[in-house]
């Protein structure tokens, strides 16, 4: 076994109350927290409008797509979660799905390896779009306001928006693909350059998209020249999308998953993502451990919490797929019984081993995602992550149309017990399948406190989604931090394979590190790659007190510098 040397060198430590940390965000009517201040600007407007948070939805979500192109989207996909002000919960499916042409084997060579790149970079590497799907869908269902409006704002953003310092970080990532890429370059590039801070972004292309969808909704963008123009783009990239399988995509409304923790409700995502099982799984464990006596970042808390992530990934990663064509034993994996069975197999004293854990292959997911909540004064409380997968996906836009396309496909399982670019692995239930939709950490959830929506969260990670959306509830249930601080407080992650628990800077103190070392821990540096947002309602903390008339407070993940919570 490969040793991981201590991190106690390396990490700095700073207890996550942070002093320091600003205080959340506080708002009397409505809150709207997303990775891109523009964005939040418009689910703001559509509130003080009159709209309600599944119209503000809808309007990020079309906004992300102009101002967050690394992982806000068109050619996308992902999933919603909501809670009405009347106490009912549903779940909307507009994750992507494979092609009709798509093949267990497609990423294979004739020797049976994964061919590198092959289902990330280009258009084989392109699952079927849901996000206009999705996005029509809940605004045709649960919207009050008219598509025209709610689309306006990202076409007037398509025609020309300055760009910060934060949102030029992210796109000089992209910027030796968009050279490969004509239809990107055109859009991404000055001269072969990438852009500058000041400069303004114009999407010509991408605000005809926009206007096609909003004369003709779903269909301007599955049918007529928008799909005429993507099915183009693919063919010319060796691709196999076809109009068959545009004419075929439908958003799926769920049930979603739900479970307790001391005392609050959960609502959170069901297959095709593993996130509201995973989540329930690790609540349950956690939840026969005091936590808070404990206290926060201390070796025997951060132990348990360890042991339960891998405990609910070894389930994750190889029992779950759609449910349209696998059995998932949820109601198993999430009953308290299992997680008794779980906790008494859990040493106090040492740390668990992932490769005497059964059945033996581990995750694999893209983390380059986007997460938004909203809550309105209506009460209801809506959840969105959306994902192109991969930073702007597959790192092909299509001809003529400004969208950039999803790798989605990394997702599947290419073959079992090869790791992907995140190094995640799965088995055969989450093997390729024409129609299928791969299967996804994104834990859109909300908890709620006595029948009513108490905290809206989730973010963008990959396999680290999962756990971030759990720290974050914990930090705030049992350690006591304001939404802001829980947000900000620096984390962990174990994903049961590889064997190592990430650590980022800070999270733990040289004393703790040291202690959960000598129970057999192995420990490694992570990049930081969630911004968690979230929304608490009623107090900023769990025992605290409204400030004022305020009642909606935003806590806004500082890891990266594009993204703004605001109310009104």
């Amino acid at each position: 076994m490969k040793k991981v040397f201590p991190i106690v060198a390396v990490l700095g430590f700073v207890h996550a109350g942070h002093a320091a940390s600003p205080a959340p965000v506080a708002a009397q009517n409505g809150m709207v927290v997303t990775a891109q201040q523009y964005a939040t600007r418009v689910g703001v407007d559509v509130l003080k409008r009159g709209g309600n948070a599944f119209d503000a939805a809808v309007a990020v979500g079309y906004a992300l797509a102009v101002v967050y192109p690394a992982a806000g989207n068109l050619g996308g996909g992902g999933f919603l979660t909501a809670q009405f002000a009347d106490g009912r919960k549903t779940f909307i499916d507009f994750r992507e799905v494979a092609p009709l042409a798509a093949t267990a084997n497609m990423y294979l060579d004739a020797q049976g390896n994964v061919v590198p790149d092959l289902s990330t970079r280009g258009m084989l590497a392109v699952a079927v779009p849901g996000t206009v799907s999705g996005l029509e869908y809940v605004r045709g269902k649960y919207g009050t306001l008219p598509r025209a409006q709610l689309i306006a704002p990202a076409i007037a953003l398509a025609a020309g928006f300055e760009l910060d310092q934060g949102d030029v970080d992210i796109l000089h990532e992209g910027t030796d693909d968009f050279r490969k890429d004509p239809a990107s370059a055109a859009v991404f590039l000055a001269h072969g350059q990438p852009l500058e801070a000041g400069a303004v972004l114009r999407q010509p292309d991408l605000a005809r998209t926009l206007r096609n969808i909003s004369r003709n909704g779903a269909a301007g963008f599955y049918r007529g020249e928008t799909a005429a123009a993507l099915l183009a783009a693919s063919r010319a990239g060796h691709g196999i999308l076809t109009q068959a399988d545009l004419d075929a995509y439908q958003t799926r409304e769920l049930a979603p998953i739900e479970c307790d923790y001391r005392g609050f409700h959960i609502v959170a995502a069901p297959p095709p993502s593993s996130g509201g099982i995973a989540l329930c799984e690790m609540l349950n464990v956690l939840e026969g451990y005091p936590l808070g006596e404990y206290g926060y970042g201390s070796a025997r808390a951060v132990h348990f919490e360890i042991e339960a992530m891998r405990h609910a990934y070894v389930d994750r990663n190889n029992l779950l797929g759609d449910p349209a064509f696998v059995r998932n034993p949820f109601a198993a994996l999430i009953d308290k019984h299992y997680a008794e069975k779980i906790r008494a197999s859990i040493d106090p004293a040492h740390a668990g081993i992932s490769a005497q854990l059964s059945p033996g292959i581990a995750v694999h997911e893209g983390t380059h995602t986007t997460h938004y909540s909203i809550a309105d004064r209506f009460g209801n409380a809506v959840a969105v992550t959306y994902t192109l997968n991969d930073w702007f996906g597959a790192r092909i836009t299509a001809q003529g149309t400004g969208v950039l396309l999803n790798d989605e496909m990394d997702d599947f399982t290419s073959k079992p017990g090869v790791p992907n670019m995140y190094g995640l692995v799965q088995g055969a239930a989450n093997k390729i399948e024409p129609g299928k939709r791969p299967l996804s950490s994104m834990t859109p959830t909300i908890v709620s406190r006595g029948g009513k929506p108490w905290m809206i969260l989730g973010t963008p990670g990959g396999s680290r989604i999962i756990t971030a959306v759990m720290l974050t509830m914990l930090n705030v249930i049992d350690y006591g931090m304001d939404i802001q601080e829980a947000v900000a407080a620096p984390r962990i992650h174990q994903q049961w394979m590889p064997e190592a628990t990430s650590v980022e800077t800070r999270a733990l103190s040289p004393d703790t590190q040291k202690i959960l070392i000598g129970m057999g821990h192995q420990l490694n540096v992570p990049q930081p790659e969630n911004h968690v947002a979230a929304i608490l309602i009623g107090a900023p903390a769990l025992d605290a007190a409204p400030v004022g008339r305020n009642r909606f407070y935003g806590g806004l993940d500082p890891r990266r510098r594009t993204g703004l919570a605001l109310g009104y």
